[in-house]
C-alpha cells in the first residue's frame, strides 16, 4: 500500500463536507489523483445499509444492531473503495471512520471501546487513516447548525445528552492518538480550518518525503 488515507472526523454540523470539498481541490490542484467518500456509505450496498442506519423509523434499533451495520457497511467500504485507491498510490479522504463508531457506539452507546473494535476488526483488516482532522464544535452548537440546514435523521435526532458523549468521546479519542488526530476549532472561518489542515498535511508531507 503506498496511498495516503485522511478522515475527517466530527459532530453533526461541524463543517466535514466543507473541508472536504476543499481539500479535494487543494490535492488536485497539486496533481494528486484523490478519491472523497463517506461513512456509513461511499458505495451502492453501503449506501442502502446508511439508509438502514439513519431512517428515523427504526427507533427500536438496539446499540449491537446498530454497531454491526457500520461494521458491516464499513467492511464494504474498506474494500471496494478505499484500499483500491490505495493500493494505486492515491489519497483517500473519508468523511468518518473507524473513530466515529468508537465514540458514538463505544462511548455514546455505552457498548465500549473494546466491543466496538472486535466488532470491527475484520471490517477494517488493520487499516487506519494516516491522518484525522477532528473538528470540534460543541453539540449543542452543530445541532442547531443542522436544523438550520436540513431535517434531522435518526442519529442527529438524539437528545443533547447523547451528542454530549458523543463530544466527550471525541475529546478522549483526541488525548489517546495525540500523533494521529488534529483538533481544529470548528468556529473558524472556512478559511483558517482549510488552512490549518493544508497546514498540517504539508508538514507531514515533507518529512515523508512525499
Amino acid at each position: 500500500m503506498s496511498g495516503f488515507f485522511i478522515s475527517i472526523e466530527g459532530t453533526d454540523g461541524s463543517g466535514k463536507s466543507t473541508q472536504i470539498r476543499l481539500l479535494e481541490k487543494y490535492f488536485k490542484e497539486k496533481g494528486f489523483y484523490v478519491v472523497c467518500t463517506r461513512e456509513p456509505g461511499g458505495n451502492p450496498i453501503s449506501e442502502k445499509i446508511r439508509e438502514i442506519i439513519i431512517d428515523k423509523e427504526n427507533v427500536g434499533m438496539t446499540a449491537v444492531t446498530e454497531a454491526l451495520l457500520y461494521a458491516a457497511a464499513r467492511a464494504q467500504h474498506v474494500s471496494n473503495d478505499i484500499l483500491p485507491v490505495l493500493n494505486d498510490g492515491g489519497i483517500v479522504i473519508s468523511d468518518r471512520f473507524l473513530d466515529s463508531s468508537l465514540v458514538y457506539q463505544g462511548y455514546a452507546r455505552g457498548l465500549g471501546i473494546k466491543t466496538v473494535k472486535d466488532i470491527n476488526r475484520y471490517a477494517v483488516d488493520g487499516l487506519e487513516p494516516d491522518m484525522t482532522f477532528f473538528l470540534r464544535l460543541k453539540p449543542q452548537d452543530g445541532i442547531k447548525r443542522k436544523q438550520a440546514q436540513q431535517e434531522l435523521d435518526r442519529m442527529e435526532s438524539e437528545d443533547e445528552k447523547f451528542h454530549a458523549m458523543v463530544y466527550s468521546g471525541y475529546m478522549q479519542l483526541v488525548r489517546r492518538n495525540k500523533g494521529r488526530i488534529h483538533v481544529i476549532d470548528a468556529l473558524k472561518s472556512v478559511e483558517e480550518i482549510h488552512s490549518e489542515i493544508t497546514g498540517a498535511i504539508e508538514r507531514l508531507f515533507k518529512e515523508k518525503g512525499i
